[in-house]
Parts: C-alpha cells; sequence; structure tokens
C-alpha cells in the first residue's frame, strides 16, 4: 500500500465523516462548518486523483462561494439559538477540528512527498481553456439549470427570511 492510497482513503473517510456530522447537527453554523470541511477534503482527492483545476473549482466555488451564501442565508433567516450547556463548547467543535487536522495533514504529506515518486494513478491535465469548452459546449444546460436553481434558492430565501411589521401602508384598520 502506497502513500497516495492510504491518503486517498484517509481522506475519503474524511469526506463521509464530516458529511454525515453535517446532515446530523442541528446548529446550522456547525453544519456549515462541517460542509466546508467536507468540501476541503474533496478537493484534495480532486488534487490526489489528477485534476488540480477541478479542485480549485472546488475550493473556490464550493468552500467559498456556496458557503459564504449559506451562511448569508442563515444569517438572514436568524434562526432561534438552543441554549448552550457548559463543557459542552469544546466538545460540539471537537469532532471538527480532527477531521480539518487529518485533512491538513493529508495537504501536508502530498506537498512533502517526492513529486517525482512513482504514483499508480495516471495523471489527467486540461487547461482551463480545454475544460470550459467542454463544459459550456457539451453541459450548457446543466450550468444553466444549476445556476436557475441557484437563484431559485436565494429567492426563497429572501422570502422567507423578510419579516412583516404587522400593517401594511394601504390597509383599511384606521391606527389610532
Amino acid at each position: 500500500m502506497t502513500l497516495y492510497t492510504v491518503i486517498f482513503y484517509l481522506l475519503g473517510l474524511v469526506t463521509v465523516a464530516a458529511t454525515i456530522l453535517a446532515i446530523t447537527r442541528s446548529n446550522l453554523v456547525h453544519a456549515v462548518v462541517y460542509l466546508v470541511v467536507s468540501f476541503f477534503a474533496t478537493a484534495m482527492l480532486f488534487y490526489l486523483l489528477g485534476a488540480p483545476f477541478v479542485a480549485i473549482l472546488e475550493v473556490i466555488i464550493y468552500a467559498g462561494a456556496i458557503m459564504v451564501l449559506f451562511l448569508f442565508i442563515i444569517m438572514m433567516l436568524r434562526p432561534e439559538k438552543s441554549p448552550v450547556k457548559a463543557g459542552t463548547r469544546v466538545r460540539r467543535w471537537l469532532p471538527a477540528l480532527v477531521l480539518a487536522g487529518i485533512t491538513l495533514a493529508s495537504l501536508i504529506l502530498l506537498i512533502v512527498a517526492a513529486p517525482g515518486g512513482a504514483t499508480p494513478l495516471l495523471l489527467a491535465a486540461a487547461s482551463p481553456r480545454e475544460f470550459g469548452r467542454a463544459l459550456y459546449h457539451h453541459h450548457w444546460f446543466a450550468v444553466e439549470v444549476a445556476s436557475f436553481l441557484l437563484l431559485v434558492a436565494l429567492v426563497g430565501a429572501l422570502y422567507l427570511g423578510r419579516r412583516d411589521t404587522g400593517t401594511a401602508a394601504g390597509s383599511l384598520e384606521e391606527q389610532p
């Protein structure tokens, strides 16, 4: 078993564990943190498999833009806070810190490992221009559907997040 195989399985385990923790958390901010850890581990998997451009897109688009959008929606909706018990703060963040530490250690191992070493995986290289042409030439409809779904989600979050004051300007009731 090579170093790359160990790192691959370790990152796969981190991705699955962080995703499961994100799904099972009741605190939305904690769920977003676990999703960010999952996205970074997935990006490392893409890099390990020879797709550095897709890894960068994973970090920029998902771990960056989408998670900022999620946090923006969470702040707009202002969910009610659950009471925090004493001594549970460290216990809540410990799994995220452990998974993030494993991902960081895997990244350091990939950087330090001999770049000229024998790897069992063939690297697939594509320039951003080739990737863009393939994406927008063959999969343009899927890109448009995804962007429309994001727009609908944003409009829905804005609709749900607005606060009614109770009286409208054109109300028939008289104000005292």
